[in-house]
């Protein structure tokens, strides 16, 4: 049990470790290196959009196949491949901005970034898995620590590119194409899922029987291969009943944990499509992720704009300073709201006994906020305002996120699940980045540089700004939903118990 106990905090350690020295979760990324790759290449906003879409694409679209190869093949193995193809994406672009504009075409490098964000996608969901399935009592907090090493790792690596190569765009893809590879390898090691072994109440035989069927198959697969094991649905229930006294978990926790493992049944894949909760917060995630991710894609592009109006005569070496400090700002806040929005959905949970949705409430506030002070501030020397409390809006929602698709479908499925979820930005993204891109082109003359300030994008911010207020009303109206079928189960189960009496 103790063995059991230093495993599943290791796991979620090397998780939190190996996401913190990882390539940047690609958003952050591109918008650190997009703009002056833009120049070097010769390309219009509108085509620069397109790439960092195809990226887009990668990190949330190839969530599905992603899932199925980590639940199927455990979190491992996930993490590598993410690896590779962060690499394979990376060396390529890195050739091509050496090489200089005509080197490769806009379809190529769209495949590249499409690389580089599915690599994303495999780290992120084997992140998700680790910690969920490992921690079931505790899965707020659990995610939260990688999910926020996740946003974080765009500092960490922006800050080192910054002092191993100054400002080369170059020297940074280089650096990010090599470490994918390097640090991997070590941080790998440690992550694993950790079934429950705990012994059970003698009347309890029923699950003591599924628990012995699975030592039997867990036994013949270790004279097999050491692959990452992974329980049955039967074990996952008895672990959720039965590890709040592991944790320490107080005498409410355990009843709660038990009123669910009744309730619950798992779901995944095509199933989910049946269901209206999947639904609810598939809209949900896709209005709010939208937001973000426009920001976060183009926060260079903003910043490049304000100042070329405010100062032209600042030189590029001066925007380009300004353009990676917001991606840092976008980094570190992103990994604030991650780590605030997991632990306190679970004292949501725990202590306050209410929904976990009133973090994508919280979320979708400071992300109209946000989009409100796009549209006002000027002076570029605020925008840090902007990229601030898009990280922190952003990293609340994905923070909560995976611990809301683990509560309403379970945790067997969760990397499958995940990416069927996770698709709902790649509508709403490239949607709100094609908006933004084609108004930065239409503002920008025959040079294809807008000296309009504000005026070069503020139109795609109404867009946002309408997107955050439609994902509050629905987050609050979910909320009401879910308090009422919660009553109304509760009144049945009152009812089943007095004619039983």
């Amino acid at each position: 049990m103790a063995d059991d106990h230093r495993a599943r905090v290791a796991s979620v350690v090397a998780a939190t470790a190996r996401l913190t020295v990882s390539p940047p979760l690609f958003q952050y990324a591109y918008s650190a290196w997009a703009p002056d790759f833009s120049k070097r290449m010769q390309l219009t906003a509108t085509e620069s959009n397109a790439i960092g879409a195809a990226g887009n694409v990668g990190a949330y679209a190839m969530g599905i196949p992603a899932g199925i190869l980590i639940d199927t093949r455990g979190p491992r193995i996930g993490v590598l491949a993410g690896a590779a193809c962060i690499a394979a994406g990376y060396f390529p672009i890195h050739t091509a901005y050496d090489n200089g504009p005509g080197s490769m075409s806009v379809a190529t490098l769209s495949f590249l970034s499409f690389l580089t964000g599915t690599g994303s996608c495999t780290a992120f969901s084997a992140a998700i898995k680790t910690s969920t399935f490992n921690w079931p009592l505790h899965r707020g907090t659990a995610s939260a620590f990688p999910l926020a090493a996740f946003g974080l790792s765009a500092f960490i690596w922006t800050t080192l590119a910054n002092l191993a190569f100054g400002d080369s765009p170059s020297g940074f893809l280089l650096l990010l194409a090599i470490g994918t590879l390097v640090l991997n390898l070590t941080a790998t090691l440690f992550i694993r899922l950790i079934p429950s072994h705990e012994d059970f109440a003698a009347g309890d035989r029923g699950r003591s029987s599924s628990r012995l069927r699975y030592r039997s198959r867990s036994s013949e697969r270790s004279e097999g291969h050491s692959e990452d094991v992974e329980p049955s649905e039967g074990d996952t229930l008895v672990s959720r009943a039965s590890t709040a006294d592991d944790f320490g978990a107080d005498e409410e926790v355990r009843k709660q944990q038990r009123e669910h493992a009744e309730d619950h049944v798992e779901l995944t894949g095509m199933k989910l499509l049946s269901q209206f909760k999947f639904w609810q917060i598939f809209l949900i995630l896709g209005l709010l992720s939208g937001v973000g991710l426009m920001t976060i894609n183009n926060i260079g592009n903003d910043a490049a704009s304000l100042w070329r109006k405010y100062d032209p005569s600042k030189p590029r070496s001066f925007v380009r300073g300004r353009e990676q400090m917001h991606v840092m700002i976008l980094s570190i806040f992103s990994s604030l709201g991650r780590l605030l929005s997991g632990i306190g959905s679970d004292i949501l949970i725990k202590r306050l006994h209410a929904s976990r949705i009133w973090c994508l409430v919280t979320s979708a506030a400071i992300f109209a906020g946000a989009q409100l002070l796009a549209l006002l501030i000027q002076n570029p020397n605020f925008l840090f305002l902007v990229s601030s409390l898009t990280g922190l809006a952003y990293g609340a929602l994905f923070g909560v996120f995976p611990s809301i698709v683990a509560d309403a479908f379970g945790v067997q499925g969760l990397s499958l699940n995940w990416g069927f979820v996770i698709f709902a930005p790649v509508l709403s993204g490239n949607v709100y980045n094609l908006c933004y891109g084609r108004i930065l082109d239409s503002n920008g003359g025959d040079t294809g540089e807008c000296g309009k300030g504000l005026g070069c994008y503020s139109s795609a911010y109404w867009v946002t700004l309408a997107s955050s207020a439609a994902g509050a009303v629905l987050a609050l109206w979910c909320i009401g939903y879910e308090a009422r079928a919660r009553r109304q189960k509760a009144a049945l189960r009152k009812g089943v118990l007095a004619r039983g009496s």
